[in-house]
């Protein structure tokens, strides 16, 4: 089957938001968690997120996979600057990612594939595409969020030149599926 690469459109916010769910182990549904209405589902206050225009978590920022008209997988990503007006996050789950960030590069906030599509390739051209936007922005490179306990990502990112620069330790919720480390990943 042949698997096709396209810009997001807005009518596949419900989707990306599914697939930043599989990436995220639990923090896509945390942070969606603070911004719901008393009874609205998580995954619609997703897909609202990423419906959004000229906001970096919009679909506008997406890549997507599809293979026979169905998404198969995003890749998500937005420029990463450095904002001296930003206020630092109390909110002791997401208070350990403050300092993982790296100013002028493109920031991978999630790159994910439904079952049965991983393991084929289809990871590289994300990050192909990823590498194409860094030259077309002139940025210093590329950086991500990894978990230690993603072997298989964390493995995948260092085959393809990323290297570790930086950890924190990931804060217990029920909501977030890992423990251990998180990693601040950077290529070049």
């Amino acid at each position: 089957m042949t698997v096709k690469f396209r810009s997001a459109l807005r009518e596949d916010a419900r989707e990306i938001a599914r697939l930043f769910q599989i990436s995220s182990e639990g923090a896509a549904d945390y942070i969606w968690s603070q911004l719901a209405e008393p009874g609205q589902a998580l995954l619609d206050v997703g897909a609202a997120r990423y419906a959004r225009d000229d906001v970096d978590f919009s679909y506008q920022n997406c890549l997507i996979a599809e293979a026979d008209g169905k998404v198969i997988g995003m890749m998500h990503s937005y420029v990463m600057r450095h904002d001296p007006t930003a206020v630092p996050t109390t909110d002791p789950v997401l208070a350990p990612y403050a300092d993982m960030e790296i100013p002028d590069t493109l920031y991978i906030s999630s790159l994910a594939l439904h079952e049965g599509w991983r393991n084929q390739g289809l990871g590289k051209h994300f990050l192909d595409h990823a590498h194409e936007r860094v030259r077309q922005l002139g940025l210093k490179g590329l950086s991500l969020i990894d978990y230690a306990e993603n072997t298989g990502a964390c493995r995948f990112y260092q085959r393809h030149g990323f290297r570790i620069v930086g950890s924190c330790q990931i804060t217990p919720h029920p909501m977030i599926r890992v423990t251990g480390e998180a990693y601040l990943m950077q290529w070049p």
